[in-house]
């Protein structure tokens, strides 16, 4: 039995990776900033502690961790009311991250999974898929501060003999998701009328499950050490279809209108709303086949399966408010 120490431990992700992990045996523990969860009711042990930055003292929280998850970062903000936007993801992304690595190198831990964003490669793709190959090109103080975060893994890790692995993973779904995709959900389930029919775009995501799956080969896997992963659901799909899907495992109508798309991008631009609109609109793919190889893995939950998941869960939060 391994100890495996999760940072964001009560995040989206995090919750969902300790639970799974749990099941698989591990002795986990987890870190959260909140004290108000009760911790009785989990299946891992958490510790408190304050935000993620280069103050923290990690000593007492790594006593016998064989294995370090780290998911705690400040995460993409829509509306950030920072003055200085990069400085406030540097602090916790990769002050935090950095200050982390220092104690890695003096522990027992063994290995090291680093959570990142297939944003530092951008926000769109044209003619081809992104591959962990392709030069970074980040175009936000957030993608930007989790590429930071990643050459300094690389960096302090290669220099403490610490093995590590980078997750670079797209929009992730699942039950407990928040965001543009719980606002999606809403709008859905109360048979609003969406302009996107006319949208042809193609977009990778990954359901919650399938990103946990990754990141538990990647702990143990001998072939991991080094490397930078994409990962995705391994089936694209368009807003619309999106949409035809999540209606579909909601049993309601696909109420979709067909504007077309230069009409959306000018009343984004009016709104100020022209980078979202260019998200919704546009593509964004990643190429997993490289990540399939080397890991002898594939994803084990398909898009439908996964959609279904998460609406399942939706309707349930709707039966009890």
């Amino acid at each position: 039995m391994s100890r495996v120490l999760v940072s964001g431990a009560t995040g989206f992700v995090g919750h969902h990776l300790c639970d799974l992990l749990a099941s698989l045996g591990n002795e986990v523990v987890g870190t959260t900033r909140s004290n108000t969860i009760d911790s009785g009711s989990l299946s891992y042990e958490l510790k408190t502690i304050p935000d993620i930055g280069d103050d923290v003292d990690w000593n007492p929280i790594l006593d016998g961790v064989d294995y370090v998850v780290h998911l705690a970062a400040r995460v993409h903000v829509m509306r950030d009311v920072e003055k200085d936007a990069l400085s406030a993801f540097r602090r916790v992304n990769v002050a935090g991250t950095v200050n982390l690595l220092r104690y890695l190198g003096s522990s027992r831990v063994k290995r090291l999974i680093y959570l990142s964003t297939v944003k530092v490669h951008g926000d769109l793709t044209n003619d081809r898929p992104f591959s962990a190959s392709d030069s970074p090109a980040p175009n936000d103080p957030y993608a930007q501060s989790k590429l930071e975060a990643e050459q300094h893994v690389e960096q302090i890790s290669a220099e403490a003999g610490l093995e590590t692995v980078i997750i670079r993973p797209p929009l992730v779904y699942g039950p407990g998701v928040g965001g543009n995709f719980a606002s999606l959900l809403k709008m859905i389930h109360k048979g609003i009328p969406l302009p996107f029919g006319l949208i042809n775009n193609s977009r990778s995501l990954v359901s919650v499950e399938n990103l946990c799956s990754l990141i538990c080969e990647c702990l143990t896997n001998s072939a991991a050490p080094g490397k930078t992963f994409l990962v995705s659901d391994y089936d694209d799909v368009s807003t619309p279809e999106l949409i035809r899907l999540v209606a579909s495992s909601m049993y309601r109508p696909a109420r979709l209108l067909p504007v077309p798309v230069s009409i959306l991008k000018l009343a984004a631009t009016m709104l100020g709303q022209s980078a979202a609109m260019s998200r919704l609109t546009g593509s964004l793919q990643v190429d997993i086949g490289e990540t399939m190889r080397t890991l002898n893995w594939k994803p084990p939950v398909s898009v439908p399966d996964g959609i279904r998941t998460t609406t399942a869960w939706y309707k349930l939060q709707q039966a009890d408010d």
